[in-house]
């Protein structure tokens, strides 16, 4: 698609408002799909298998992040590997527009799972290619917020505003009818690889050999607790700083501890204590 047809998307961030990731969509995440094939050694690439916007821990793909990579590039031609829950609304944004506006061609490839803020991400592109058991995720803007009646009805607006834009776009790249993509914005729509061809979200078909699957049960697990603690009201940096000891070390990578791997077991315990905070929040 000529990227130049794309309408370049703007929001200003609300500080009474905040984007976190639905816990349904995480459930159905599954980190460890990653690209296993080999292109050529000066091919460009960019991985985006991680929330989008700075995570609790630091981690998580933001657009400070993508900015940097596109300049090193230099306008080279580049291909993203994208597998994301989504995240961040604004972080999405940014990078739909640097994709947009990169000079040269960005070839996206879903291998897994677009949702979100990361199928605004994936529409910048010149060509969307998606693995048939691949889903794009498409919605209304979701954030947690607080603050007084006027705050709210301020936010609210807002996410119109927001809507309307993102509406706006995804019928400008798929050709849709614009109240057709307002209607799967509305039902919270999952799209599967076939569906997203058919209705224009993606061009074609990743190569057959493009995914491949690893064990980050660890990395699962722990999201999984701590969109159960936020719900249960506990602030972001008591998150963070439980977290961290969970994890081990603030920076420690996804693949295993610092001085041991993650196993079935640990990943038991912290579903296990997942459950537990998530029945206190009922209670």
């Amino acid at each position: 698609m000529d990227k130049s047809k794309l309408p370049v998307l703007n929001a200003h961030p609300n500080s009474k408002a905040s984007f976190q990731i639905h816990a349904s969509v995480m459930d159905r995440w599954n980190p460890g799909l990653y690209a296993a094939a080999k292109g050529d050694e000066d091919e460009a690439t960019i991985s985006i298998f991680d929330v989008i916007g700075q995570n609790w821990d630091g981690e998580g793909f933001s657009d400070k992040k993508c900015a940097g990579i596109l300049r090193n590039l230099g306008g080279r031609d580049v291909t993203v590997n994208m597998n994301s829950p989504g995240g961040n609304l604004f972080d999405g944004i940014a990078i739909y527009n640097m994709f947009r506006e990169y000079k040269g061609k960005v070839t996206v490839n879903v291998i897994g799972m677009a949702a979100s803020a990361a199928s605004l991400i994936a529409m910048g592109a010149d060509e969307v290619r998606i693995a048939r058991s691949a889903f794009f995720m498409v919605h209304n803007c979701w954030c947690v917020a607080v603050g007084n009646a006027h705050d709210f009805r301020e936010i609210a607006d807002q996410n119109d505003e927001f809507d309307g834009a993102m509406a706006e776009m995804y019928a400008t790249r798929t050709g849709m009818d614009v109240k057709k993509v307002k209607a799967l914005l509305d039902a919270e729509s999952w799209i599967n690889g076939t569906s997203a061809i058919d209705q224009g979200f993606a061009d074609d078909y990743t190569p057959a050999d493009q995914v491949a699957e690893k064990s980050s049960a660890k990395a699962s697990a722990i999201h999984r607790l701590d969109q159960t603690l936020a719900k249960a009201g506990m602030p972001r940096s008591e998150r963070r700083q439980l977290l961290q000891e969970i994890k081990g070390t603030p920076s420690a990578v996804q693949d295993g501890m610092p001085s041991a791997a993650f196993s079935a077991a640990d990943a038991a315990q912290l579903l296990a204590l997942t459950a537990r905070f998530g029945a206190a929040a009922k209670a």
